[in-house]
């Protein structure tokens, strides 16, 4: 049994290596950088762009489970068809993807047509693979602490409302799925999991929340997406910043909502009640890691 991480140094891939290391499995993380790789102990580097053939090609080697982590980028569709194409062209028959919730109706947001695209090549050639679609990640607000402690929640969701997860609640799931594949004596059926957490929230609860949490006033920023878009583009690539107005914009029109099983079934998965936001802004508060 030995699995493949892709995205093994972002949020997602780490806290799911973290996991599968601590349940014994042989795990080998791709990264570009292996010789600054720094994960758990036992834990196998190997290097390359995920866009190189030939580097893909090298990490399968041996593998029999891939988690698929495209991380959002310019060739994201590239790296996802790739690494799945090789992938099957050498025999493998267990996998897990990460996608994204909405992925099939947010056909205007680059990065969620891709990852929808990518589901569908799965689905084409009948890929043995859990598909996992989280809703918006409640750690993409870690990095807002400094602007709510001055009085302002500067992320614009907008009024219809979103149903943010943990990441560690994902790769709790994840981790999960990659063993019970891995463990299987042969493929397992194909699945799709929409992941969401229980509470839905506005723009203006989101900042309560903090408020809440700071003991003072935080004013929600409002929904002007040419505000955001500019203040994005401060710090990520002016690609990525008009990907995430179109993202903003769909939040606003249609929220961000799983089904409702849904809630049931990640309470299942894992086995006890999911992350809340405001446990979250309160660990962010207090320097929890």
């Amino acid at each position: 049994m030995s699995i493949l991480v892709t995205g093994a140094t972002g949020a997602v891939g780490s806290a799911v290596i973290e996991r599968l290391a601590a349940a014994g499995a042989e795990v080998r993380a791709f990264t570009r950088r292996p010789t600054e790789y720094n994960g758990p102990a036992g834990v196998r580097a190997v290097g390359g762009e995920a866009s190189d053939p030939n580097a893909v090609r090298a990490a399968l080697e041996g593998v029999d489970t891939v988690f698929v982590l495209n991380p959002v980028t310019p060739d994201e569709l590239n790296q996802g068809l790739t690494l799945l194409t090789l992938a099957r062209d050498a025999g493998i028959q267990r996998y897990v993807y990460l996608s994204v919730l909405k992925a099939e109706t947010f056909t205007d947001v680059p990065h969620f047509t891709v990852k929808y695209t990518i589901e569908r090549m799965i689905e084409q050639f009948d890929l043995p693979a859990t598909i996992l679609r989280p809703s918006y990640f409640m750690q993409n607000d870690a990095p807002l602490k400094d602007a709510a402690a001055h009085g302002v929640y500067p992320m614009a969701l907008g009024s219809a409302g979103i149903e943010m997860i943990d990441v560690r609640d994902i790769a709790d799931v994840a981790a999960a799925a990659l063993l019970r594949r891995a463990r299987a004596s042969g493929p397992l059926p194909r699945e799709v999991i929409e992941l969401a957490g229980p509470d839905a929230f506005t723009g203006e609860s989101a900042a309560k929340v903090w408020a809440d949490a700071l003991g003072r006033d935080v004013a929600y920023v409002g929904d002007d997406l040419d505000q955001a878009e500019a203040a994005i583009a401060e710090r990520a690539p002016s690609w990525a910043a008009y990907d995430l107005r179109l993202m903003l914009a769909r939040f606003h029109r249609d929220g961000m909502r799983a089904k409702a099983a849904a809630r049931g079934t990640l309470r299942t998965l894992l086995g006890r009640e999911p992350r809340r936001y405001a446990d979250f802004v309160r660990e962010v508060i207090d320097g929890v890691k």
